[in-house]
């Protein structure tokens, strides 16, 4: 990708509106904008960054599940059946915006922040016997919530991107045992991103997803919203919620203690949540009357899980967490371009401008060029240290077989 014939905008100065940290860089360096609180446009350099997290988090899910693409308008009468119409309190919906269009339709739709009950709801027209289980499947999809306080840049949205994985099962112990394989899968692509050393497993409550225990992937972020206690010799936490009193039941907080585990002992620290999974075990099939006949002729309700990732998250908290004074320090697997391209000439017969464009031509799909001739080194230099690119390359009458440094 070269400056000089593509849409690159970095910004020395910012709205002092704009209060998260990720959003202060990535704005900054060029890689979002911002459409409302908590919306965002995602620019040619900030897509390349949610594209490539997304193809890391998809090559993953495709070892264990099927990809497929929900809608994002669901309907009511889904959410009246498992009771979560009156109670999910980021819930959002959408309806006619005007009398004009009132008069085509004035029907009210649900916009997906989940889809456990509309994908349960049309499984019932697929399962009849053991045979048609297990199920596994996943999106990746924008999702709404009607968020509070929007004010964290990509860390909380009220518009995301998600992937949601979900399993479909005859039994509780098959459930579990394909739960365990997902928490591998997701340790393994937080590694791959550049956060595994840390993110830890974390013991949580469920939620609104299930009365059990669930568990969360915190990573370690002095500006994370939540507070975990962690265990650094078994690599496991603990989310605080979970010593309220009143959730104790839900995580089974007497098994952890017969297990050893002395909460006064562990460290405390802030995190923020990267992925999560739910056992939401025959929740959802009781209410949908999601079920199976078995070998014996008995009918059963089958088990589920859910299973979340907030990609675009993901991208404000890699940009939360690698930073200096300077601008963004991406890890290699996630960054926009491996190599930062700056040439220092006036005109295209220089042989340091010859020799960048032979590197770029060489390395073009992870190369970003800056190919301008009427922008100062200095300028070119900022640029470069606000993208954050791994390995910056620059090109000069001095170096004309380039210099490289690294970010």
């Amino acid at each position: 990708m070269t400056y000089t014939k593509n849409f690159i905008k970095t910004k020395k100065e910012i709205s002092s509106e704009i209060e998260s940290k990720n959003a202060q860089l990535l704005i900054k360096g060029g890689f979002i904008r911002p459409q409302m609180a908590g919306v965002y446009i995602y620019l040619p350099l900030g897509l390349r960054v949610l594209e490539k997290i997304t193809n890391v988090v998809r090559k993953h899910m495709d070892e264990i599940a099927s990809e497929m693409r929900m809608t994002a308008l669901q309907p009511r009468d889904i959410w009246e059946k498992t009771n979560r119409l009156d109670t999910v309190d980021v819930l959002m919906k959408t309806i006619g915006a005007n009398e004009v269009s009132k008069q085509k339709s004035t029907n009210e739709y649900i916009l997906g922040c989940t889809h456990e009950d509309v994908l349960t709801n049309m499984l019932t027209e697929f399962v009849q016997g053991e045979s048609e289980l297990p199920i596994y499947v996943y999106q990746i999809q924008n999702k709404f919530r009607n968020e509070a306080r929007a004010k964290s840049g990509l860390m909380r949205g009220r518009e995301f991107l998600m992937k949601d994985l979900y399993s479909f099962h005859t039994t509780y112990e098959d459930l579990m045992r394909y739960y365990e394989i997902v928490k591998q899968k997701y340790i393994d692509i937080f590694e791959e991103l550049g956060i595994g050393n840390d993110t830890f497993v974390t013991l949580a409550s469920g939620g609104d997803f299930t009365d059990n225990f669930s568990h969360e992937f915190q990573m370690i972020l002095e500006s994370g919203e939540d507070e975990i206690l962690i265990d650094r010799t078994n690599k496991i936490a603990y989310n605080l919620e979970i010593l309220d009193e009143n959730k104790a039941k839900k995580v089974d907080l007497e098994n952890a203690n017969k297990l050893g585990v002395d909460f006064s002992k562990l460290e405390k620290v802030k995190a923020s949540e990267v992925g999560n999974i739910f056992p939401n075990e025959t929740k959802y099939s009781k209410l949908l009357n999601l079920s199976y006949t078995n070998s014996d002729g008995v009918k059963k309700y089958v088990h589920m899980g859910s299973y979340g990732i907030g990609v675009s998250r993901l991208m404000g908290v890699i940009a939360e967490k690698f930073h200096d004074p300077k601008g963004l320090t991406w890890p290699e697997n996630v960054a926009p371009f491996k190599y930062h391209i700056c040439t220092l000439a006036k005109s295209e017969s220089e042989l340091c401008f010859q020799n960048a464009r032979k590197f770029y031509v060489e390395h073009e799909t992870e190369s970003l060029w800056d190919d301008r001739f009427d922008t100062a080194a200095g300028e070119k230099f900022a640029d470069a240290d606000l993208i954050g690119c791994p390995v910056r390359i620059v090109f000069s009458e001095r170096n004309p077989d380039g210099e490289f440094t690294k970010r």
